[in-house]
């Protein structure tokens, strides 16, 4: 008997694979989830995706949201495919059908090296604005776009938070509710103390 299989991948717990499921539009046997889990880490050493592997048989069909959701890089995608593929599994991108075959492994290779380099490109924009922020807040005291510092701005004093949430014996839900904060930002206070 064959299965329908999802993946889906997202890289801090404040993201959702909501939209992900939405977007592939169910029906699916089984599904299997990394919340919090970076694009830098390999396919096979993430948790949910590490549990796909042993699962999935051949006739299955693996559908996930993008290319890059199989691996770390454009060699991992490739690595992970071909596993998948050789399994007698077919991949299906959201966008780009079913993948099976050598023909499947020739435009999963192409494609994860485009994501690569178009990943590549992001972060080079990323540090050179992060360089040019800290280049204006050494020299002016302001970002280069006029803020105060660099990174996001707290969402309430850190602080006052804690002791709230101690002295009220308050969950972190509640916390939360109460600053009208994430409870990953409250979490973050409680650890950083």
């Amino acid at each position: 008997m064959t299965h329908r299989v999802a993946y889906y991948r997202v890289s801090t717990l404040d993201q959702s694979v909501e939209a992900q499921r939405e977007a592939l539009g169910g029906g699916f046997d089984e599904e299997f989830v990394d919340e919090g889990v970076s694009g830098g880490t390999l396919a096979a050493d993430r948790p949910g995706f590490g549990k796909l592997l042993g699962h999935v048989r051949k006739g299955d069909t693996l559908c996930v949201y993008s290319i890059d959701r199989l691996g770390r890089d454009a060699l991992d995608v490739q690595a992970t495919v071909k596993h998948l593929i050789d399994k007698g599994v077919t991949v299906d991108v959201l966008g780009l059908g079913p993948i099976a075959g050598d023909a499947g492994k020739l435009i999963v290779a192409v494609l994860a090296q485009m994501a690569e380099i178009e990943r590549n490109r992001i972060k080079e924009r990323c540090d050179s604005g992060r360089a040019a922020a800290r280049a204006s807040l050494a020299a002016t005291g302001r970002t280069h776009r006029g803020k105060a510092s660099l990174g996001r701005p707290m969402a309430a004093d850190g602080a006052e938070v804690v002791s709230w949430r101690k002295a009220n014996e308050a969950s972190i839900s509640q916390t939360a509710a109460h600053f009208g904060i994430s409870a990953t930002s409250v979490k973050r206070y409680c650890a950083a103390t």
